[in-house]
């Protein structure tokens, strides 16, 4: 029982973080604010709850940790400053359903640039799987011809490429804590929709939403999802960030009543369902034996 009890905080521990994501879609859409403005509280708030957080646990060693993380740790600051920027676009040009199951085929992208930028190898179910993703995602595309959510899907997939290319570089870096890259990715943020945001005209409701979402949601969220990969393996951690692509449409649908589409219905179940069997695939491959007792 002691072996499983760290496998089994993993779980917990990166399901919370997931669980805690899921409204981040919803709060996005609740904000009555351009894209700029919401990309500028969202990027600066976000950076002030990462480098609170490693302010009061680490003090002035937090400057020492951003600067072990070297170009590495600025190259994953801009990835993920990029898809940032594609996510809140995404969200306000598409339905939440259309950006989040797009979005959700990020660690298959992962997949692909390990294999051309890290040179490891790719196993033939995952070149299957990411070639089914793409024929679910163009469903989706399909279905939003004539209706001018196509090129908010077009965001989700630059999006999935951004998270793709962050995961790739953190995984160069995997002896090196990575979390203060998000930090800076909130500054740079903030700093790019500067010149095109109306900051002081957001009202104090889409501030409230605003602050839960940078202060509570993304640091926490992404706090616990860091820790998860410690106890657990990648397949798994995968798996349950799916809960992000079912559970999110679900919040926009329960609070704003936005139905998604036939062809976004089926096009998310085929990559949701592809993403589930072949992680499960990939654990059953790469779980650990059991010690002989």
């Amino acid at each position: 029982m002691r072996e499983k009890s760290p496998h089994l905080y993993g779980i917990l521990v990166t399901a919370a973080g997931v669980l805690l994501l899921t409204p981040d879609g919803l709060l996005v859409r609740l904000v009555a604010a351009d894209s700029a403005t919401i990309l500028f509280w969202r990027g600066l708030l976000f950076a002030i709850g990462i480098f609170g957080f490693y302010l009061l646990r680490c003090g002035s060693d937090t400057v020492g940790l951003v600067r072990a993380m070297g170009r590495r740790g600025l190259l994953a600051a801009l990835l993920f400053t990029f898809s940032t920027c594609f996510f809140v676009l995404a969200l306000t040009h598409t339905s939440a359903a259309n950006a989040l199951v797009i979005i959700s085929t990020a660690p298959l992208f992962a997949a692909l640039f390990s294999w051309l930028i890290l040179k490891e190898s790719i196993p033939l179910s995952t070149w299957i799987a990411i070639g089914i993703c793409i024929g679910g995602i163009s469903l989706i595309f399909i279905g939003s011809v004539g209706g001018g959510s196509r090129h908010g899907d077009f965001y989700a997939i630059l999006c999935a490429f951004m998270i793709a290319g962050q995961i790739t570089t953190v995984r160069h870096a995997r002896n090196i804590d990575m979390v203060p890259s998000l930090g800076i990715s909130g500054i740079l943020t903030a700093l790019f929709a500067l010149p095109f945001s109306a900051p002081l005209a957001i009202t104090g409701l889409d501030f409230t939403y605003l602050c839960i979402l940078g202060l509570i949601v993304l640091p926490c969220a992404f706090g616990l999802i860091t820790v998860g990969p410690r106890y657990i393996s990648a397949p798994e951690v995968s798996l349950l960030m799916l809960m992000e692509s079912i559970l999110g449409p679900f919040w926009v649908w329960l609070v704003l009543a936005e139905v998604p589409r036939p062809e976004t219905v089926l096009g998310g179940a085929i990559v949701i369902a592809t993403l589930v069997i072949h992680t499960g695939i990939a654990y059953r491959k790469n779980r650990p034996v059991p010690a002989a007792s």
